[in-house]
């Protein structure tokens, strides 16, 4: 139940978020908007202000702005001639319409993560002597020792500091050491023996410091807001790159794994959900940035043609353009979502 909220929230936020953008520039250049809905399949609830329908649909999957004349031919559309259709704005109005859905994707992300800087906080690794996390396989882990505990004494040594544990832990690879471990009101006596790890060159147990957030005030928080989406945004960039170019495997995920990802998210708490929310907020945008026929990238570049030749393409052959692409995606989609199902049940690696 949890894992469904939280992704109706997170989709219907970056959902809303993109389609926001489309209608509020659209607004500006004038256009016409005869729909805002939220959902899809049949309306729920719905009112008409100053001729726009604004409705909630059944499935809380995806939504749309429909704009006078954007589509050829749909019924209730305006004429080329009406100041209100969409077809009669210039290309670079239609192309700051089309342009301000994935931008306002990256604007949506920024908030996201100056609001958590500001109201909960930047994560900093505490110095205290309490457990955060036991990673699994290691010394620590097979002798029972659990998030939350606190390390107060390793053999008799008082370790009322991470790195005062850290430090005894470092330095004693085989040998046995006895941890006096505070959970839940009682003192417990854990033996465990370190191991030597090659990467770092130290003993460890295989625990992790437990995480504190440290509050941002609202200049502070924008500069960290605006250096996460731009770090993500280049590392989004960077990976795709190598992906094509074959220097790092394709590894892509699809509703199911997204889905997955959310539910983990809301599981550690709003800190982490509204920062995956961000981070998925500017996967969105750059997606529908990519030339792909029915993504508002490929409807940029007819728009870019339009404007060099001086004259718009054929509207028939465009749109069917559009729905080759679309029925692509649709099958890309499937093939996608079938290789999750079979990574969660264990069926593919």
């Amino acid at each position: 139940m949890v894992t469904a909220l939280a992704s109706i929230f997170v989709f219907g936020l970056l959902i809303m978020g993109h389609e926001l953008g489309h209608y509020t520039v659209a607004r500006l250049c004038g256009v016409r908007i005869l729909e805002f809905s939220m959902g899809m399949g049949p309306k729920v609830l719905g009112w008409t202000r100053k001729g726009t329908l604004y409705a909630l649909r059944l499935l809380p999957l995806g939504g749309f702005v429909r704009m006078a004349g954007m589509d050829e031919g749909e019924e209730g559309i305006a004429p080329a001639s009406d100041t209100g259709s969409f077809m009669n704005k210039s290309v670079l109005q239609r192309m700051g319409i089309i342009f301000a859905g994935p931008l306002m994707n990256f604007v949506l992300a920024l908030l996201l993560f100056v609001a958590v800087f500001t109201f909960i906080g930047v994560p900093v690794q505490s110095d205290s002597n309490v457990i955060g996390d036991v990673m699994k396989d290691k010394p620590a882990a097979a002798a029972g020792l659990q998030p939350n505990d606190k390390i107060i004494e390793i053999n008799g040594v008082k370790t009322p500091k991470w790195e005062d544990l850290t430090r005894i832990i470092y330095q004693s690879s085989g040998k046995e050491l006895t941890l006096s471990v505070e959970r839940k009101g009682q003192i417990k006596q854990i033996k465990v023996t370190p191991q030597y790890d090659p990467k770092n060159k130290v003993s460890i147990i295989g625990v992790l410091a437990s995480t504190a957030y440290e509050k941002k005030g609202t200049i502070d928080a924008a500069v960290f807001g605006v250096e996460g989406t731009y770090r993500f945004t280049k590392f989004i960039i960077i990976s795709l790159f190598e992906m094509i170019t074959g220097k790092m495997p394709a590894d892509v995920g699809g509703p199911v794994a997204i889905v997955n990802a959310i539910g983990q998210g809301a599981a550690q708490g709003w800190a982490y959900l509204l920062q995956l929310t961000g981070m998925l907020s500017i996967q969105l945008g750059l997606l529908n940035l990519f030339p792909i026929p029915a993504l508002d990238g490929s409807r940029l570049v007819f728009l870019g043609v339009e404007g060099l030749r001086g004259k718009p393409l054929d509207p028939a052959k465009e749109n069917f353009i559009h729905l080759v692409g679309f029925a692509l995606l649709i099958l890309l989609m499937i093939v996608i979502t079938y290789n999750d199902i079979l990574r969660l049940i264990g069926g593919k690696a």
